[in-house]
């Protein structure tokens, strides 16, 4: 029982990975150039890759910018904080995962708190900092300029959907009425 409980700790210390590297990151970037709209380095001086410091007091795409701001205290701390304490819950109450979307849910939730983090004690919005070039792929010549939070939340949800599609899991019996 005991061993179990620490089993499913374990994947925690990727939470606790990514919101450490998404602070020291954006704390980094505001540090150095505290400007919104700071056009940092093009990477590998080829125009894929470009650091700019930009924040979002919204969400992904800047969705809800234009709320006010009571309106994105609810949707943007209240409800995150809400959907990942329950997944949280349940990732501990639950046996139904396997090792991998113990670990995609782990960073999920390390994800959602980086951000969550800034929501709270950044006023001016979301550090954003990493922008690629998306070759004008659905519309976008670039892609929304984004950070390690955003990047974990993204890649881990990926994963975990990936695996709970492709995972072996019950089977339905097409010899049974």
């Amino acid at each position: 029982m005991k061993n179990e409980k620490i089993e499913k700790l374990i994947p925690f210390l990727l939470a606790i990975a990514v919101i450490a590297a998404d602070q020291l990151s954006k704390a980094f970037i505001v540090s150095r150039w505290p400007g919104d709209g700071v056009f940092i380095s093009d990477v590998f001086g080829n125009d894929f890759l470009w650091i700019i410091h930009v924040r979002n007091k919204a969400i992904a795409f800047s969705i809800g910018r234009g709320l006010p701001d009571s309106a994105r205290a609810i949707l943007f701390i209240a409800l995150p904080i809400a959907v990942l304490a329950g997944l949280v819950w349940y990732y501990f109450v639950s046996d139904e995962f396997i090792g991998l979307q113990r670990w995609a849910i782990a960073g999920i939730v390390g994800g959602g708190i980086g951000n969550l983090i800034d929501r709270v004690l950044r006023s001016d919005g979301v550090v954003d900092f990493i922008s690629v070039n998306f070759y004008g792929m659905l519309g976008f010549s670039r892609w929304p300029t984004f950070n390690i939070a955003d990047s974990s939340v993204v890649v881990c949800g990926i994963l975990l959907f990936a695996s709970v599609l492709f995972s072996p899991g019950r089977r339905i019996d097409e010899t049974t009425d």
